[in-house]
């Protein structure tokens, strides 16, 4: 009967009757027991001796153990578990079985790129980067993945699990990856160094990115627009602009954002924490783009210079946006009403005027505004302060922008060129205005009598005429005006000075 069980169990058939798997043991038993008894009294047997003697009390005694009613159809061996009875069959049917295979060897071979593995199950999942299968997909977001652990690591940006944690500071990172680069802020290890500049580098991927800014190589170029980056991230975060796509969305005020790092900068906003000291001077600062701008204030250093102007800068990201003012590209599409813009700051704020946010709220008096810059120039109304100061005439102003259009006053600069009839101008806002007395164009009109207008400054005075508001007040008789520039020609009344 025993033989009988193991036969059916070769062909692949299995018992749930434990009455059935209880005689076919004990009939195993009987077998083995008169086996081993012929064995002992044969001429065989005699000359073994002791060893079949301990055989014989070792199956005599053996203790009574689970049947195996899965059983291999090749070779007819049984297993007590299903799962076992599977791995096992691959021993038939992969070229060679896990048993016997020589340790360092790779016979499972790649037949697109020749890549050797140990397993045929490390081989199949590495077929897919030919084929670009991607089985394993995100139930959140759908994005579909080539390996079940990609997978698994994806899913922690929904889930917010981080359990790679900093032994020092406690910070916590998603991935293993994330926390061995942040552990090197604490040793300070720079191993890899620039032989151009000796500029040196926590990683060979920083090096390598650095390296293209000395040769000009930009191997990550957008389809859609055919801009070039010196890093693929670069070029992902790019491509959002096009997609609309922001991942990256604030807890507080729910403000969505292309990458981690603006996100991370926005959320400073709430926090009001400043990690950025300037060594000199111990002023604190958000960003650390806006320590590097600070500290050049210190050293005056400006080594980024535009080729068509001489135009310096501190960074060459700002070199690089200064290049569009003479280019005329404007990347920056408002996908609402067609309008285009050389910056990303000035599209971002322009998508404000459709949406009406205003985020950016000051604490002392509760106005609001459309963006962190404009918080912090209002900000200076309160305290005063004019961090600007012109190195010519030593006048001071609340805003970089401020002294810039400035120092045009002194240098005669005028970088804005019409077109059209070639008249140039100190500020783009002045180009704009003029641009219009081309194309007949009259976009602000008051709401009041329809009249329009070639800019906004033009509207507001107007609606002064409406509302007999007079803001501007002569500081000799108290005489109120509209505009400045009436106050303007009534002043020279007081001077002597006659009107051009």
């Amino acid at each position: 009967m025993w033989e009988t069980f193991r036969h059916l169990a070769s062909v692949g058939i299995t018992w749930e009757d434990d009455d059935i798997k209880d005689q076919c043991r004990e009939q195993g038993r009987k077998v083995r027991k008169h086996m081993v008894g012929r064995l002992c009294d044969s001429e065989e047997g005699s000359q073994c001796g002791e060893n079949i003697s301990l055989l014989a009390n070792l199956s005599l005694n053996k203790k009574t153990t689970r049947a195996k009613p899965w059983g291999c159809s090749a070779c007819g061996r049984v297993f007590t578990h299903h799962s076992l009875q599977k791995t096992h069959i691959r021993c038939h049917t992969e070229h060679k079985t896990y048993d016997y295979q020589t340790y360092g060897e790779k016979p499972y071979k790649c037949k697109e790129c020749g890549k050797a593995f140990t397993y045929l199950t490390l081989l199949q999942p590495h077929a897919r980067t030919h084929t670009g299968e991607k089985p394993y997909e995100c139930k959140q977001c759908n994005k579909a993945f080539t390996y079940s652990s990609s997978l698994r690591v994806h899913e922690r940006i929904h889930t917010g699990e981080k359990p790679y944690k900093c032994e020092k500071c406690s910070k916590a990172f998603t991935y293993s990856s994330s926390l061995r680069v942040h552990e090197r802020i604490h040793t300070g290890e720079k191993r890899y160094k620039c032989e151009q500049c000796s500029k040196a580098f926590t990683y060979s991927s920083y090096l390598q990115i650095h390296e293209r800014m000395h040769t000009g190589e930009k191997p990550y170029e957008c389809k859609k627009c055919s801009k070039a980056f010196t890093c693929s991230s670069y070029l992902q975060i790019h491509r959002r602009i096009h997609t609309g796509e922001k991942p990256y969305e604030c807890k507080k005020c729910s403000k969505a954002f292309t990458c981690s790092n603006y996100l991370q900068r926005h959320e400073r906003i709430h926090t009001g924490k400043k990690p950025y000291e300037c060594k000199k001077c111990s002023k604190a600062f958000s960003s650390s783009g806006s320590l590097q701008r600070h500290e050049r204030t210190h050293t005056g250093g400006k080594p980024y210079k535009c080729e068509k102007c001489g135009k310096a800068f501190t960074l060459s990201r700002y070199l690089q946006r200064h290049g569009r003012i003479h280019t005329g590209e404007k990347p920056y599409e408002c996908k609402k009403c067609n309008i285009s813009f050389t910056f990303s700051s000035y599209y971002q704020r322009h998508e404000r005027t459709h949406t009406g946010e205003k985020a950016y709220k000051c604490e002392k008096c509760g106005k609001a505004f459309t963006c962190s810059s404009y918080l912090q120039r209002h900000g200076r109304t309160h305290t005063g302060e004019k961090p600007y100061k012109c190195q010519k005439c030593g006048k001071t102003f609340t805003c970089s922008s401020s002294l810039k259009i400035h120092e045009r006053s002194h240098t005669g600069e005028k970088p804005f060129e019409c077109k059209i009839c070639g008249k140039a101008f100190s500020y783009r806002a002045s180009l704009s205005k003029h641009e219009r007395t081309h194309t007949g164009e009259k976009p602000f009109e008051c709401k009041k009598c329809g009249k329009a207008f070639t800019s906004s400054s033009y509207l507001q005075i107007h609606e002064r005429t409406h509302t007999a508001e007079k803001p501007c007040e002569c500081k000799i008789c108290n005489k109120v005006f509209t505009a400045s520039s009436s106050l303007r020609v009534h002043e020279r009344s007081h001077s002597g000075e006659k009107a051009s």
